[in-house]
């Protein structure tokens, strides 16, 4: 009986150092870094028609990202996510935000989004990379595959900028150009979307 129970005691160390040993590799650890809400944060919709140009700003958004950094350097991107609210979306006349709400069916899909699905991280001198991050944009309820050319900066603070612009169509969403004032305007189906993001490390997160 004695030797019963040295048997089990030994084994019920063994045990535990087993997985003691092997947590380190059923982890990994990633650095999240969050969208800041800085006065020098922008995201920007630029369109045209056959009377004026236009420009709508978000102001309602929200991002995270996993930044891998490495001595100093970046490294890689793992995961990221980009939302703003459709009627977040301001220009300098509220008709024309409620006539935007209604081409884009802001109620029915309150929420534009991006979703990283790979990217490539490249140096171009110290402290600054181009990514070229690929993913799922979603507008009005219509999703299409995009490469976003993103030129980003790790800042002295150790926050990091990311800034660019990325041209759509609106029919690539299922949304037909509108035209205004009985057809007299009429807006182009070429957007530019142009964001200047700073993002800011929240701290490590463990996960299986």
């Amino acid at each position: 009986m004695k030797n019963f129970h040295k048997h089990i005691s030994a084994l019920t160390i063994a045990t535990a150092a087993i997985i003691f040993f092997a947590i380190p590799l059923c982890l990994k650890a990633q650095t999240i870094y969050k969208l800041l809400p800085a006065k020098d944060v922008s995201v920007k919709v630029l369109g045209s028609s056959n009377i004026h140009d236009w420009t709508m700003n978000a102001t309602s958004v929200e991002s995270q990202g996993d930044f891998k950094i490495e001595a100093g350097q970046l490294r890689g991107l793992t995961s990221f996510t980009f939302s703003a609210d459709a009627k977040g979306l301001k220009s300098e006349h509220s008709s024309m935000d409620d006539r935007t709400y209604k081409c884009i069916k802001a109620d029915q899909f309150p929420k534009i989004t991006f979703k990283l699905t790979s990217a490539v991280v490249t140096e171009v001198q110290k402290g600054k990379y181009t990514i070229k991050a690929s993913g799922d944009l979603t507008i009005s309820g219509a999703t299409q595959a995009i490469v976003l050319d993103v030129t980003a900066a790790i800042n002295a603070d150790n926050t990091i900028s990311c800034s660019g612009s990325q041209k759509i169509k609106l029919t690539d969403y299922k949304i037909d150009p509108p035209t205004f004032m009985l057809g007299a305007m009429k807006v182009y189906n070429d957007l530019t979307i142009q964001y200047n993001l700073i993002y800011k490390n929240i701290g490590d997160a463990l996960i299986f």
